[in-house]
């Protein structure tokens, strides 16, 4: 159903589309104006809902475990740097605040230490989450060096601690590209008859040939059928080349849906990964529901490892979710619920929500990358990579 805010966005889109040159932008341009538009964007006003009733729910929604069990990795962290007297946690894209609200309560009762030496910024690029973020966080205040910051206004080496992420770049605007008869090609958008309308052209950038260079995909390759179709995430190389440069020492932890290049471009892979999500039903059609929708792509983690290696990072594992929370304690809280201390509704309620942080079909498949920055070896070895 369109409303009157995604109707306001469509005019919005045609006059973009015909104000710019040759009367035509990328899928990466119209994905970022309909999901970050400063008034109608999706993640810029009150019709995004993340949980159970929303579009989506992230592992954030299954109860306050999963961020427990982060806090005790980041704790390690802090402990493998040598307890900093300025630990510095950035979270970036904070969605509702329940993630950040789950780590910095479970400090509070457990680790109070750590809170007196922590700085927890979070980066949010949308003005309603923000706002939504600190009445979620508003406890805090005066009691933990909270804040809201911009990257720009962070100085380059000057984190010493974790920055993270649940979830957040398969929200980066992406490139849409056509692999046909040996030649690679774009996918543009343009406006007939007041209609959005996709064609195909040269690629808008040469740094998608160097990404696939990145990642050592031959897109060459004659196994590719005719219009194979797939996505390329330029915004999440950008995206870690900042993060890499205002990191001095420590972690950078992604968590997120996707696959390694050789599974992402594989032949049979011919339309891509690119979803939309409008009040839990999943779809494949970006041009409708316009600021309503989320519309996600799988990510790339070959691109980000062999990226972060480009700009002083070390991969220090690459896991399911599903293994890290295990290493981490998640086994130890389901065998908790056989302790007597439960009434039948919690243990049934509990459970399924911990089966469901590790279930390898579901948000226990997500995959979760660390990478690490001027770290010796013991630092390099962490909690929640001791898959063994």
């Amino acid at each position: 159903m369109e409303t009157n805010n995604s109707q306001a966005l469509y005019k919005i889109v045609l006059k973009f589309i015909t104000e710019s040159p040759h009367s035509r932008i990328t899928f990466a341009e119209y994905m970022d104006l309909v999901l970050y538009h400063p008034e109608y964007g999706y993640y810029s006003s009150p019709v995004v809902d993340i949980g159970k009733k929303g579009d989506f729910f992230t592992s954030v929604a299954l109860g306050k475990d999963f961020g427990e069990l982060l806090a005790i990795q980041l704790q390690e962290m802090w402990q493998k740097l040598g307890y900093p007297k300025l630990f510095t946690v950035v979270e970036m894209g904070a969605g509702n605040g329940n993630l950040a609200k789950d780590i910095l309560s479970y400090w509070s009762s457990n680790n109070p230490q750590i809170i007196a030496n922590l700085q927890y910024i979070i980066v949010e690029k949308s003005l309603f989450l923000k706002q939504i973020q600190q009445a979620a966080l508003q406890e805090f205040n005066g009691r933990i060096d909270l804040k809201w910051q911009s990257w720009e206004y962070l100085l380059d080496d000057s984190l010493v601690g974790c920055c993270f992420s649940n979830e957040l770049i398969d929200a980066f605007a992406v490139h849409q590209v056509v692999i046909d008869s040996d030649k690679l090609q774009e996918i543009y958008l343009t406006v007939e008859n007041d209609s959005i309308k996709e064609i195909q052209d040269d690629v808008s950038t040469e740094d998608i040939y160097k990404y696939f260079d990145l990642v050592a995909i031959d897109w060459t390759n004659r196994e590719y059928p005719k219009n194979y179709r797939t996505e390329v995430n330029l915004a999440a190389l950008d995206w870690l080349n900042t993060v890499s440069k205002k990191l001095q020492q420590g972690y950078i932890l992604t968590i997120d849906y996707g696959y390694p290049a050789v599974k992402y471009y594989h032949p049979q892979r011919s339309q891509g990964t690119l979803q939309c999500y409008y009040q839990h039903r999943r779809h494949n059609n970006p041009y409708v529901n316009l600021g309503q929708q989320d519309i996600t792509a799988h990510i790339d983690f070959t691109a980000l490892e062999n990226q972060g290696k480009l700009v002083d990072l070390e991969t220090l594992g690459l896991t399911k979710q599903g293994m890290f929370l295990m290493a981490l304690g998640i086994g130890d809280r389901l065998n908790d619920l056989s302790s007597g201390k439960y009434n039948v509704m919690e243990i049934l309620q509990r459970r399924d929500s911990l089966h469901q942080l590790i279930n390898p079909m579901g948000l226990g498949g997500f995959g979760v990358l660390i990478q690490g920055k001027n770290l010796t070896k013991d630092q390099s070895i962490l909690q929640g990579l001791n898959i063994n």
